[in-house]
């Protein structure tokens, strides 16, 4: 055994130790389904600002995306994690954390489905999202573990990676199902700390194997796999680049794991803060990831042969032990933290909005937990499975569901959850044909990749489809225009209280001096 894997070792046991732990003891806030989903509505602007940076940012961003979008746009990749920063994270926190944080609390949801279903006073919108969520977040929940893989051969030369999935996926549902969502955002506060330290790390040790900023600068337009253009401003292709960012950023708005960090956040004080938190940590991780990825040309790697997921580690296999270990450490927190995310966002939807609404018996709160409890397990097992089974045979159908999920379930659930919010006259017939076109879109998407449609000479076709990153933007601005237009057709079907409900926004709220002034 090498110096390297046993450094790694060692901080992966401290780091595995800490989080179960950390889990075992948070069990006091996990005593019923509002505290188990939720975290009793109390987390504050910390660990909701770190529960919703850490969810965002996984290790197919630090290894997939990074590697992908910095070899194609070189250092003009860093405005993705710019546009992650200010318009996934900045502008989501100012439009939808205030109004989401009342108006869910007002209905008394606790997921994105619930939310439609009450807002909307529609049983089969709950079902409808709750059937998108869960079909959509087990391909993205598997995604995680993609990234693991080829820092872990780097790392332990000869040991199974499939050892890592489930390990990694054993102990992340041991935390999640004793302590719930306040274990999981506890947790994500840790691993946000050490995604912080590592990226920064990582970042000033390959500048310096490169000679310095300027000089990999220079490098980079003057090398070999390089060229002027991927040391410029906007890059080779500005256009596409924007497509990136749009999707990257603005699908915030629409992932239920996400938005419901909006939902448990404890008060006008902790949303404030929050905001300027979540910002500055998606500015260095996101930011920092991109940054590096852009530096990718310098470095000898066969993207046709090997593909883009080679080149991070490429990128890394030169640092001393401590920092590849430090590394691995930086990406098993990226993926547990969102891993937890997810299949807390699944189980949760799953049994409380698909479940609980078709039983025939009315489901009291212990049973709740056991079905969330039980779902949690399900999830994590099958997530692992299918990533254990990309990596063995790099199956194109998985990893074309892959991409596809993230447009999916922001092009379904976006523009229905941002008017429902602000516009009282948003019309369930507006949700229906969002969530039809949104999925629908993505389906179509999902048959091109895989050669099931030809592919379209229509030029409109041929450019919306012409991989997942421009069905998305298509799916998530054309709902944005769709539900206006359906709503004002169709006022039928707006639900006869909606004024009513609105009035949570109205509310007079008394607080102690010391939290306001007075005039």
């Amino acid at each position: 055994m090498n110096t390297t894997m046993i450094i790694t070792l060692l901080l992966i046991v401290c780091f595995f130790s800490l989080m179960v732990v950390i889990g075992l003891r948070s069990r006091k806030h996990a005593s019923d389904v509002d505290g188990f989903v939720l975290g009793a509505r109390s987390v504050g602007p910390w660990l909701s600002a770190f529960a919703f940076g850490t969810s965002y940012f996984s290790a197919v961003i630090f290894v997939g995306y990074a590697g992908q979008f910095g070899w194609n746009f070189g250092v003009a990749s860093t405005w993705i994690g710019l546009g992650n920063a200010f318009i996934g994270s900045l502008l989501a926190w100012s439009i939808l954390g205030r109004r989401t944080r009342i108006m869910t609390q007002s209905l008394s949801s606790k997921t994105m489905p619930d939310f439609f279903g009450n807002r909307f006073r529609s049983e089969g919108l709950k079902i409808a999202a709750s059937f998108i969520t869960f079909a959509f977040l087990i391909p993205y929940t598997s995604s995680l573990y993609n990234g693991l893989s080829r820092l872990f051969s780097m790392a332990f030369n000869g040991v199974d990676y499939s050892i890592c999935v489930i390990i990694m996926a054993v102990l992340t549902g041991i935390y999640v199902i004793a302590g719930g969502y306040m274990a999981a955002a506890i947790n994500d506060f840790i691993q946000g700390i050490i995604m912080l330290v590592g990226i920064v790390a990582v970042i000033l040790a390959v500048l310096n194997d490169n000679g310095g900023l300027m000089a990999a600068m220079s490098s980079l337009a003057n090398g070999e796999n390089g060229g002027w253009e991927y040391a410029s401003f906007f890059g080779p292709n500005p256009g596409f680049l924007l497509i990136v960012v749009l999707l990257t950023s603005l699908g915030t708005w629409g992932l239920p794991q996400m938005v419901g960090k909006f939902y448990a956040i404890k008060n006008e004080d902790s949303i404030k803060k929050g905001t300027i938190i979540s910002t500055l940590f998606a500015i260095v991780v996101a930011g920092g990831c991109y940054f590096l990825g852009g530096f990718g040309r310098l470095y000898n790697v066969d993207v046709e042969a090997e593909g883009f997921d080679a080149i991070i580690p490429e990128m890394l296999s030169t640092l001393s032990p401590v920092l590849i270990g430090i590394v691995i450490v930086l990406v098993l927190s990226a993926s547990m933290s969102t891993l937890s995310s997810l299949v807390l966002t699944s189980s949760s939807t799953i049994t409380l909005d698909f479940i609980a609404p078709i039983s025939r018996k009315e489901m009291n709160e212990k049973k709740k937990m056991l079905f969330i409890r039980s779902f949690i397990v399900v999830f994590i097992v099958i997530s692992a499975v299918i990533a254990i089974k990309q990596a063995t045979n790099k199956s194109l159908f998985i990893a074309q569901m892959m991409g596809v999920s993230w447009g999916a379930l922001a092009g379904a659930f976006l523009a229905p959850f941002l008017y429902g919010l602000y516009w009282k006259k948003t019309s369930k017939a507006a949700v229906v044909v969002s969530f039809i076109f949104g999925v629908g879109l993505e389906v179509i998407q999902l048959l091109f990749s895989i050669g099931a449609i030809a592919p379209s000479t229509n030029p409109v076709i041929a450019f919306v489809f012409k991989n997942s990153l421009y069905s998305g933007v298509v799916a998530m601005v054309g709902g944005l225009i769709i539900v206006p237009v359906v709503s004002l057709l169709s006022q039928k079907a707006v639900p006869a209280d909606a004024e009513k409900m609105f009035e949570c926004y109205n509310g007079t709220t008394t607080v102690e001096v010391t939290d306001s002034l007075g005039k």
